[in-house]
This record gives structure tokens, sequence and C-alpha cells, in this order.
């Protein structure tokens, strides 16, 4: 039996474009649609299967969205399990508005932790945000982007802006594995692997076993 497929992945999205009268509460006005169809447009994401080394970003930079997006779908048709922060609020909903939108079909059964539910779950951290619960936990933090100009910087095509980009979105899919295994063994919800490896005798939260670990 093959061992489960675990996708740990992030997108990152470019914003609205929009006209307004002011800068508090403000209705748009008109929003423009260079970046946007029917919603926001997917910018890059970065991906790793859980206890693989190698993690991959991939990005408008070089590959038009349409290419994004179907990549993206064949790696939800590959995975049995994927994990985000946030992911069933944003990331998932996000992803599934891209695969309807380029005519896509919903990705093969998988199912979804999303590690800030997680969080907030089974714990009572003064903040659930992927940077301080790597920081809390002592597993790293977060590249720190500089702020908004990185993602205008990126949308006007700066190379510097761009590796920045993809190396920022690496490290918070690298962080995102490492959280995900710190909570796991709290998680009572948790997918039964032992069912996805065919080993009853197997740990229903990892899948370790005599001859199965991941």
């Amino acid at each position: 039996m093959p061992r489960p497929k675990i996708l740990v992945f992030d997108i990152e999205t470019t914003p609205n474009l929009g006209y307004v009268w002011g800068k508090w509460q403000q209705d748009v006005i008109e929003y423009k649609t260079e970046w946007t169809m029917l919603c926001f447009a997917m910018l890059c994401f970065a991906y790793k299967w859980l206890g693989e080394k190698k993690t991959i970003a991939v990005g408008q930079n070089k590959f038009s969205e349409e290419i994004l997006v179907r990549r993206l779908h064949s790696l939800f048709e590959e995975a049995d399990i994927v994990i985000a922060h946030n992911g069933n609020s944003f990331d998932v909903k996000m992803c599934n508005a891209k695969f309807i939108e380029f005519g896509l079909d919903p990705p093969s059964f998988y199912k979804s932790i999303d590690t800030k539910l997680v969080a907030k779950r089974y714990f009572r951290f003064n903040s659930n945000k992927l940077d301080d619960l790597g920081n809390l936990l002592g597993l790293g933090r977060k590249i720190q982007t500089g702020g908004f100009q990185l993602w205008t910087g990126c949308m006007a095509g700066d190379k510097k802006s761009w590796a920045k980009m993809l190396k920022y979105n690496i490290q918070d899919v690298l962080l995102l594995e490492k959280v995900y295994l710190k909570l796991r063994p709290w998680m009572d919800n948790h997918p039964a692997m032992n069912l996805l490896v065919d080993k009853s005798d197997a740990c229903p939260k990892c899948g370790g076993g005599p001859d199965v670990l991941l």
C-alpha cells in the first residue's frame, strides 16, 4: 500500500485594484480587472509533499495564471490530504474559485487540515497567526516582506520583488509543515492515517508502524 500523499501548500494573491472616494470604510466605485477576473488573481504558490525535502514555488513571473491554477489542480488531484494555514477560509476556497473560473472540475476527494483551526480548537494562544505560532513553539519565523510594496512590485514585474516573494512563499510552507507536525499529536479529529495506509495497527495520526512512517 503506497503512503498517503499529504500536500503542504500556501498561495499568495493580488489585491483588487479599485477607486474609492476616501480611506475609511468606503464603497468601491469601480475596480480594475487587469489582475482580476471573478476574484483576486493567484500571484504564486509554494508546496511540498510532507516528509520530502524539496519545496517548490511557481509564480506569474514565469507562468500565466491559468498554468499556475492547472498545476495546483493537478497537485490536489494527487493529494489524499491538503494542509494550509487558514486554508479552509482562504486558500482552499480561493483555489476552488480559480478552478471553476478556468473550467476545471472539482479535484478528487481529499481531506483538508487547517492549522489555524487546529490552533484555535485545542489551544488558547495569544495569536493563531502562523508567524506567532512558529515563534512561540520555537520552530522559526516567516520572512518579513517589508510591506505591501512587495506585492505591487511583483505586479509591476520587478525581479527583486519576485525573488523575495517566492522565497517568502517557500518559507511559509516550510514553517507550516513544522507547525502541523507539532500540533498533530493533539488532534483527535485527524484523518485516520492507519486507514489510508491500510494498516489497522498503525498510528491513526501519523501512519507510523513497524514498516510505515510518515
